[in-house]
């Protein structure tokens, strides 16, 4: 199995307009800006675990519940240094996947990840 830096460095590398949520403010200087959603599934997809959703500044955001507890947001760096991340709650993976466009982006990332994704 991948480790979570080295899954961490080729998602961000597959990152693009097109698999961001908020494509009109995704530039190669915030790449991680909308790539929430779709990277909790493909982490969710490697290493298990639950799906988070708290609320940044007003906006939904995705993270990542590991087996054995530790949480990883591979995307907090879209935000400002100083956004309050709000409490989370745990959402399953059909409620993610239930919303067309996001199950359009994430089947594009992971196209781009491979087959270890």
């Amino acid at each position: 199995m991948t480790t979570l830096s080295g899954m961490a460095d080729r998602i961000a590398a597959a990152w693009a307009r097109d698999t961001s949520a908020s494509a009109d403010e995704w530039t190669p200087a915030n790449p991680a800006r909308g790539q929430c959603a779709v990277t909790a599934l493909v982490v969710q997809d490697v290493y298990g675990g639950d799906l988070l959703r708290a609320m940044v500044g007003g906006e939904s955001h995705y993270f990542n519940r590991l087996p054995g507890g530790e949480e990883v947001d591979l995307t907090r760096q879209q935000f400002p240094p100083d956004a309050v991340v709000g409490a989370a709650e745990v959402r399953m993976r059909e409620y993610v996947l239930s919303f067309p466009e996001t199950a359009r982006r994430y089947r594009l990332l992971k196209d781009r990840l491979g087959e270890a994704a």
